[in-house]
């Protein structure tokens, strides 16, 4: 356990209770995130003839191998499929509008959903065309989830690509729609040769406009990534982060084998300040970063007390939900309600809005969902 509230008896632990707990989710990309029959649909509409297949099933169980390569630009490579079918406004829409109806039945009552628009002009739309096709599809998304009893709200991540040279522009374009329901900033791609530093300006742009930052790293690559991300980008979460573990010395040296583990002064430092870390486990055991969820960095950095908090990454390429994400960590782990509501509470403590609409949702949503869970 990881806190303790009392001597309660506690509902079951299962898929259905977790489900029905209220989750946070920081870390989820729109285009990871289609359902597959939206992928086929989309495909045919467009003229998209690249799909490995058109049968629902197998084109799912593709996805999935595809990913479960044990390679990050393996993964990366299944972007291409639902990226070309993301092309026009009404596909962005739909997909965004769905990914808050899936996530809202999943139980989650906050999310920033994260999507690059620089990869959907190629049909023409421009940037900001893109941008308000998503945030009108999370508003309709949000609707119907409202019609069918479930709550959420969604927020927008603007990621600009690691590799490419428009972050400057993304960054201005995550401030000019703020007010619209973009909460922060991005980046993403291969980390290896493309470190966050090659996009200082855009960094330094978001920041002087008192706006959010969230810096992909420390995910394929270790320690100068995440360091380039928080001392010289001003990362205030970090998109992974499992390799800061690479600064962690393991317990039981010398002839004390109960000795903790020793930080070093990278790792102090992220702890310390309570950067949040926007792990994500099932896909970072398909991309290699861990070699199984048992061996995730997780368990270890829960147990140390870094501002951990769980996400899905990619609900599609990982077959997974945060239904999924968290019974899995409890049956790996052994971790009870008190441990689902801590990581719940920190992501939310870790979210791009205001200090009020946070604590409001801890206070009033988070907590008595847990409460009720902790006792038949």
């Amino acid at each position: 356990m990881i806190v303790s509230y009392g001597a309660l008896v506690p509902v079951a632990l299962n898929d259905d209770t977790v489900r029905s707990a209220p989750k946070v989710l920081l870390h989820d990309h729109l285009d990871g995130g289609l359902r597959v029959g939206t992928v086929i649909e989309l495909a045919d509409a467009a003229g998209y003839r690249d799909l490995p297949t058109t049968d629902p099933a197998e084109l799912g169980r593709w996805f999935l191998g595809a990913a479960h390569s044990g390679s990050l630009e393996r993964y990366l490579e299944t972007f291409g499929h639902t990226v070309a079918v993301l092309q026009t406004p009404d596909a962005l829409s739909r997909a965004a509008a769905e990914a808050a109806e899936d996530l809202a039945a999943d139980g989650v009552v906050y999310a920033e959903v994260r999507f690059a628009p620089e990869l959907h002009v190629e049909n023409g739309m421009d940037l900001d065309g893109a941008v308000h096709a998503v945030l009108e599809g999370f508003a309709v998304g949000t609707a119907r989830a409202a019609a069918a009893g479930r709550t959420i709200r969604v927020g927008c991540l603007l990621t600009a690509m690691r590799h490419a040279a428009r972050s400057r522009e993304i960054a201005e374009l995550s401030v000019r729609h703020r007010d619209s329901g973009v909460v922060g900033f991005d980046i993403a791609g291969a980390e290896k040769g493309f470190p966050p530093t090659r996009h200082l300006d855009a960094f330094e742009y978001v920041r002087q406009q008192n706006a959010h930052v969230t810096i992909h790293a420390g995910e394929a690559f270790g320690l100068p990534s995440i360091w380039e991300a928080v001392q010289w980008c001003g990362a205030d979460r970090l998109g992974h982060g499992v390799r800061i573990v690479d600064d962690i010395e393991s317990g039981g040296r010398g002839d004390d084998p109960a000795q903790p583990p020793r930080l070093g002064r990278l790792a102090a430092w992220v702890r310390d300040n309570r950067i949040p870390l926007e792990m994500c486990p099932t896909s970072n055991v398909h991309t290699g970063a861990a070699t199984s969820l048992a061996d995730h960095p997780i368990g270890l950095l829960a147990r140390l007390r870094f501002r951990v908090t769980v996400n899905t990454d990619n609900r599609l390429m990982s077959d997974c939900t945060m239904t999924s994400e968290m019974t899995g960590l409890a049956d790996t782990f052994g971790y009870g309600w008190d441990d689902l509501q801590w990581f719940t509470v920190n992501a939310m403590k870790s979210a791009f809005i205001g200090f009020d609409e946070r604590l409001a949702l801890i206070e009033n949503v988070i907590k008595p969902g847990y409460a009720a869970l902790r006792a038949d």
